[in-house]
């Protein structure tokens, strides 16, 4: 080895140590570490609806990219804030994840005196699973019997027997809630409106018959109405959704009284507030990749939903304007819960 001309000093040659060291990458605890063990994705409602169904497309999908299994963890109760308050509470390590929805995250804020927990500050968006329409569905027995065809027709029949019609949905404060509520209030028509901890449990009575009408998620409704226990009279979404072709949107089957009428709804990944970036990013990532996926994608839409996989960014502005966009609504359908 070559000398140097001159020695160095111990302090030149301890600060050139330490620069080596700082500029050498250290990798992260998250990034080395990260799923040591299983994950939890809590769905804040009873198992078969909507909510139920993405978040176990997504979990098959995480337990084959990450090699540790994503378990559905159903916390059913409250409008979803059972479950939701669940994951806001939990330890931001990446193991505990929320399926949350339209209705946790852009509805129940302004529908709930108190919320135990703040869907904005006590949680972080990973990304946006789908978007998806709902779809007005009446039992097909019933409405053979009462000779209901359209969505003019059962708004005749309800204006004419006020009380008489028993709508359900999948818990106070969703969204499939309130689609009910907007349409009750645009159309001065009257139901009995039955929440259910899901949709599940809630199409189980709509197609038993004790139950008349409901605004469902397109996806969990969707093999009944093929079934032919369900009638589909329209669609909530703005336009008209492919998967039910020749089903009109409300607006266009209700006349005037429902010009305007929307009331789609969204599900997306969230963890609580404080999860590292990286984490966050690495399953924002693979959940995009899992949506792109021909098999996954094509069965997504088939059952009405569109996929997406933004980024945490997208999706923290699609939550800022869901809160902004559904607080008048509330304030105009009437509806309120303690």
């Amino acid at each position: 080895m070559k000398r140097l001309p001159f020695p160095l000093p111990r302090r030149t040659l301890l600060a050139s140590a330490a620069a080596v060291l700082v500029a050498a990458p250290l990798p992260t605890l998250a990034q080395t570490a990260w799923p040591t063990k299983p994950v939890k994705i809590v769905v804040p409602f009873a198992p078969g609806g909507t909510t139920d169904i993405l978040a176990r497309v997504v979990a098959n999908e995480l337990t084959k990219a990450f090699g540790q299994p994503f378990i559905v963890d159903n916390r059913a109760g409250a409008g979803g804030n059972i479950g939701s308050d669940i994951v806001a509470k939990a330890a931001p390590d990446g193991y505990t994840l929320l399926m949350g929805t339209v209705g946790t995250h852009g509805i129940n804020k302004a529908l709930y005196n108190k919320l135990s927990f703040d869907p904005v500050k006590d949680c972080t968006p990973i990304t946006l699973v789908a978007g998806v329409p709902k779809v007005m569905v009446v039992n097909a027995d019933k409405a053979r019997a009462l000779g209901i065809t359209s969505v003019a027709d059962f708004i005749t029949y309800a204006k004419a027997n006020p009380g008489k019609l028993n709508m359900a949905s999948s818990g106070n404060g969703t969204s499939i809630h309130m689609a009910g509520e907007l349409f009750k209030a645009m159309t001065g028509t009257y139901m009995l409106h039955f929440p259910y901890r899901g949709s599940g449990p809630a199409l189980m009575d709509m197609v038993g018959g004790s139950m008349d009408v409901m605004f469902d998620n397109l996806p969990s409704a969707m093999q009944q109405i093929k079934a032919g226990k369900l009638k589909a009279l329209a669609v909530t979404s703005a336009q008209p959704s492919a998967a039910l072709p020749g089903i009109p949107t409300v607006e266009q089957a209700g006349g005037p009284a429902l010009k305007g009428f929307e009331a789609s709804s969204w599900f997306g990944l969230l963890a609580p507030a404080g999860t590292p970036p990286d984490i966050v990013n690495a399953i924002q990532r693979e959940v995009a990749k899992a949506l792109n996926v021909p098999a996954v994608k094509d069965s997504l839409l088939a059952q009405g939903a569109i996929p997406s996989g933004n980024t945490p960014q997208e999706f923290a502005k699609l939550i800022d304007s869901e809160l902004k966009k559904w607080a008048p609504v509330v304030k105009v359908s009437g509806a309120k819960v303690d």
